[in-house]
């Protein structure tokens, strides 16, 4: 478990200070606004596990803001990553989070779900699960994304670039609140989001024996065969999500994508 008093580097345009008796917190105001945004990274990457964080979001007006907690290889072309983007709302309208999955630098693979709760109000928790047999993408312990391994059918799998972690607010006014008609409001920032509770259990690529042999063994809880499929009651929230919440799925657009993707013909 990487220990959290070392695990993060701080971008210049942060305000950030991370201590176990304190909430951090980063921050969008008009000094970002050339910058286009400020985070935080991990100074290691890790290879396969569990990664979670506890944050309460943007509160009141933040259209045109994003917050993202994700994971990356940060590898350009070929890059895997790992998308939780909350995308800011003006106030009084639900948040929704868009999830998305990069294999060997393809990605396009973007799902929205509304929050069925305030994420501003409170600290909520979301998590990713990373393993040889899919990515499931939590909210409060409830599932609301699954990437399946499905490279025996040619669809590409994060497997062989380590991910670092990150968060960011940033400004994306050009698309994020509806599809960019919404633009930021500088007179209410600045934009805050706060964090605490940051766990990881992971292969740290900085120990390159340690990566080699705990990467590829299933000894590892994450990749046990408990965690290799979703459980009958996590099933049935999942249904519950994309039957109730899910507001956008690319596998269903046509417009997009004439010939539907192979994972979603496989079984996402």
């Amino acid at each position: 478990m990487a220990p959290q008093s070392n695990s993060y580097l701080i971008n210049p345009q942060v305000s950030l200070s991370i201590s176990l008796s304190i909430s951090p917190s980063i921050y969008l105001d008009k000094t970002c606004y050339l910058c286009k945004g400020c985070g935080i990274a991990s100074k290691n990457k890790f290879m396969f596990g569990h990664v979670s964080m506890k944050i309460k979001l943007i509160s009141g007006d933040s259209a045109g803001t994003v917050t993202a907690f994700y994971l990356s290889s940060e590898t350009d072309t070929i890059r895997d990553e790992l998308d939780f983007e909350f995308l800011g709302n003006r106030s009084g309208q639900p948040y929704t989070v868009q999830t998305n999955v990069y294999a060997h630098g393809k990605g396009d693979r973007e799902q929205r779900v509304n929050l069925w709760f305030d994420p501003s109000a409170d600290y909520h928790t979301y998590s990713i699960l990373w393993n040889h047999h899919h990515v499931v993408f939590f909210v409060d312990a409830v599932p609301v994304r699954v990437y399946k391994n499905n490279e025996q059918k040619g669809v590409p799998y994060p497997n062989s670039q380590p991910m670092g972690i990150y968060s960011t607010v940033w400004n994306a006014d050009d698309w994020a609140t509806r599809g960019g008609l919404e633009k930021i409001d500088w007179s209410k920032a600045p934009f805050y989001a706060y964090y605490k509770d940051f766990d990881i259990e992971a292969c740290e690529e900085a120990i390159p024996s340690w990566l080699s042999s705990c990467s590829k063994t299933s000894s590892n809880w994450w990749d046990t065969p408990s965690y290799q499929q979703l459980d009958p009651v996590q099933n049935r929230l999942y249904r519950w999500v994309r039957l109730n919440h899910m507001v956008y799925d690319y596998c269903t657009d046509r417009s997009r994508f004439a010939v539907q993707p192979p994972e979603c013909l496989a079984g996402i």
